[in-house]
């Protein structure tokens, strides 16, 4: 009993680590949130948790030799990036007409489900990070059976909610006292840091193609 517990405090603190750090997440988290209100960050993490628990279960099957294999992650850095290029390009484009007022809050769950996903995907640090810290927690937890990995996989995850939901309430409740062109502004800055993030993830992967 104590183990389990071990498992899961510490699956839940170094989750926090990870899920504390700036990431294309992040920065589409405080988009939406500024959008569609608190309720955003928690629906992009059921997308999110969803792919990870399918991550869990593939690590389980040997998927960790593909996931550590350069072409995957070449291919992850190439497709991703475009994918973060195109949604920092939406959100400059949109900037002009941006309003508190342009999308009702709750809107669009579907789409915030398949962001959380995609944001996630996207990111090749984030398959680097499961193939190795990720592939041993795995492991380790699933000497104590479904129950070792079932309470790993929920203190993981309850990091990632519990911190996404702060940031998408801060945000979301924030603004009611800012304006649309502090909005803009806060858009405009997540936009940048998400294409800026996309160019550094395009070159890391040109550089593992080239090299």
């Amino acid at each position: 009993m104590a183990a389990l517990g071990t498992i899961f405090f510490t699956s839940l603190l170094v989750a926090f680590s990870g899920a504390m750090m700036p990431g294309p997440l992040l920065s589409v988290t405080i988009s939406e949130s500024a959008r569609r209100g608190p309720a955003a960050g928690p629906l992009l993490m059921v997308g999110h948790a969803l792919l990870e628990l399918a991550l869990v279960v593939a690590l389980l099957f040997g998927l960790s030799p593909v996931l550590e294999h350069d072409l995957f992650f070449v291919v992850t850095a190439l497709a991703g990036g475009a994918i973060m290029l195109r949604m920092a390009r939406g959100m400059f484009k949109s900037l002009p007409t941006l309003s508190f007022r342009t999308v009702p809050e709750g809107d669009g769950a579907r789409n915030l489900f398949l962001s959380g996903a995609l944001m996630s995907i996207a990111n090749p640090y984030w398959t680097i990070w499961w193939a190795t810290i990720g592939l041993g927690y795995v492991l380790h937890s699933r000497a104590f059976g479904v129950a070792g990995v079932a309470l790993f996989f929920v203190g993981h995850i309850a990091a990632d909610f519990i911190w996404y939901a702060a940031v998408s309430t801060a945000v979301g409740k924030g603004k009611k006292l800012v304006s649309d062109r502090v909005y803009r502004v806060l858009i405009g800055a997540c936009a940048v840091f998400l294409a800026g993030f996309a160019l550094v993830v395009v070159v890391s992967g040109m550089g593992r193609l080239l090299g």
